[in-house]
């Protein structure tokens, strides 16, 4: 009677295609070569478009079902980035502990439960900032720059939009018919009046909790806006960490690190 044991090599196939995978995938999302910035430069370009669609989902529920459509489809290219991103991840369990990949997995929520979930769909603007501050983006977007003012700027700026958008969308979906805010733009126009402290008083959320919630926003865009500031005015660095004390930025020009005296070596391109 012939026997049905597999041979090991039958039983190493399925693990040994799951490790080229997965190696295939850390190349990909983690790799410096031109072939994997491509491709995140790809993930980079269909993820702001994305968020294209978030920010313009208020106008277009109106589609009906053509707008349940595209959620779906864009929850299941959520999704199939997340399951990679977290195979390619040495250990998923360090992976799920990243702040930025539960704000990723609630947007991913707001996209499978659009209609139960419906009053918090502003929040998926959130992706916005997920994305200006991973280090999937700078690894492949900031890698073209030597100093850190770029990066401190755009990370300023997308905390300030992202914190726009969001308190447009808690003010459209809570106060929407109340006191002059019939629709997106009347939200957008409250938000960027109050934060910036203009205040017109032509739009106005009614009662106590309105005006806590002006109060919060203007204090709010305030601290965005000194960082943004800051993050201009401020002079340029460079990321090169001194090896003996930690010190993580220095002056381009620098040869002795300002908080231990350590020799540094920073490269210099020829600029």
């Amino acid at each position: 009677m012939p026997s049905t044991k597999a041979s090991p090599k039958q039983d190493g196939a399925p693990r040994d295609e799951g490790l080229r995978l997965r190696a295939r995938l850390r190349y990909l999302y983690q790799g410096s070569q031109p072939p994997a910035v491509r491709f995140r430069l790809t993930v980079i370009v269909i993820d702001l478009a994305i968020i294209g669609f978030f920010l313009a989902a208020p106008i277009l529920r109106n589609m009906g079902w053509a707008f349940y459509v595209i959620d779906y489809l864009i929850a299941a290219v959520l999704a199939i980035d997340l399951a990679a991103r977290a195979y390619a991840w040495s250990d998923i369990k360090d992976w799920l502990k990243r702040p930025i990949v539960w704000v990723d997995l609630f947007v991913l929520a707001t996209l499978l439960f659009p209609i139960w979930l419906f009053n918090l769909g502003f929040l998926r603007m959130l992706r916005l900032w997920t994305l200006l501050n991973s280090d999937f983006f700078w690894r492949t977007v900031g890698r073209r720059f030597d100093d850190t003012r770029v990066e401190e700027i755009t990370r300023a700026l997308a905390n300030l939009v992202t914190f726009v958008f969001v308190a447009t969308g808690f003010v459209y979906a809570t106060f929407r018919g109340h006191d002059g805010i019939a629709g997106y733009v009347d939200a957008l126009y409250f938000t960027v009046a109050t934060l910036t402290t203009t205040g017109f008083g032509d739009v106005t959320l009614p009662g106590p909790w309105g005006r806590l919630l002006s109060i919060a926003i203007m204090l709010v865009g305030i601290t965005l806006f000194l960082r943004l500031a800051q993050a201009f005015i401020r002079p340029s660095k460079v990321a090169f960490p001194c090896d003996r004390c930690g010190l993580q930025k220095h002056d381009p020009d620098a040869v002795h690190c300002k908080a231990c005296g350590n020799l540094l070596c920073i490269p210099d391109d020829g600029r």
